[in-house]
């Protein structure tokens, strides 16, 4: 009966001890963890300022952003402003004005010229200086050396030098000149109405046609029974003539020698 009592007891120890344990603990919590209700109006006024530093920062936050943004439109339309005053808008440039053509000076002569060429017709007026005559010329591109109407061709030498005799017409009369001129070389010359070919001699002449003035070799030769009394070949037009085959007379000689000369005219 007894042994069964205690065995029925013995429970009762740890029970015993288990609640003096909580106990313990519940004191040791209270020493430890449970803040004084004397310090939650300290806790509570570092968070109310907290709270209000927060704010504060939050605020002065925003307001530098919005500084910033404020900056960079400003920069932005500074750069704008620099741009639209440096590039000019664009603009149709204006109408140059019309300017007429110079009327041509007719006491220097006239001459078209397409790049540095002259441009001259199948015939043109051919002033041959030293006599001053004025000749009606033929322009030939299938001529390889100029030639002129020569009579009464008489060879001698002169100073050891080869030299040449020759008459040339007066135009529009019976009228010879007598000229006299070195030899520059002898040409053979096959006629098509010929058998063999013609030996001629060269003599360098001075000849204006329009404002164009140079010293070229022409072949002597009767051309009494052709139309034209000269003839200008490839030696004077290469790199400085150009033929317009529709036209004729399309240069003018200077007026001073149209005015010295009655066998100008055309």
């Amino acid at each position: 009966m007894c042994s069964k009592r205690l065995r029925a007891g013995l429970p009762t120890l740890p029970v015993l001890v288990l609640a003096g344990t909580v106990l313990l603990t519940g004191c040791s919590a209270d020493r430890y963890f449970m803040v004084p209700k004397s310090d939650l109006s300290d806790l509570n006024a570092s968070v109310q300022s907290q709270r209000a530093t927060l704010v504060t920062m939050e605020k002065n936050a925003t307001v530098r952003h919005d500084k910033i943004l404020e900056s960079n439109e400003a920069a932005t339309q500074r750069v704008l402003d620099a741009i639209a005053t440096q590039v000019a808008k664009p603009s149709c440039p204006p109408v140059p004005t019309q300017k007429a053509c110079p009327a041509s000076d007719r006491s220097n002569g006239r001459a078209d010229r397409l790049k540095g060429k002259v441009i001259v017709g199948e015939v043109e007026n051919f002033y041959l200086a030293g006599p001053g005559l004025i000749y009606k010329a033929r322009i030939d591109s299938g001529a390889e050396t100029s030639s002129i109407d020569a009579r009464n061709i008489t060879r001698f030498e002169r100073d050891g030098g080869n030299w040449v005799r020759f008459d040339v017409p007066v135009p529009g009369t019976d009228d010879l000149i007598t000229l006299e001129k070195e030899i520059s070389r002898r040409v053979k010359v096959i006629q098509a109405s010929a058998d063999e070919a013609e030996r001629r001699v060269v003599v360098e002449l001075q000849f204006t046609i329009g404002d164009h003035q140079q010293v070229a070799e022409f072949t002597l030769a009767d051309r009494s029974n052709l139309t034209y009394q000269a003839l200008i070949g490839r030696n004077v037009l290469r790199d400085v003539m150009l033929i317009d085959v529709g036209k004729e007379y399309a240069t003018e000689l200077p007026e001073s020698i149209l005015t010295e000369n009655n066998n100008g005219e055309k």
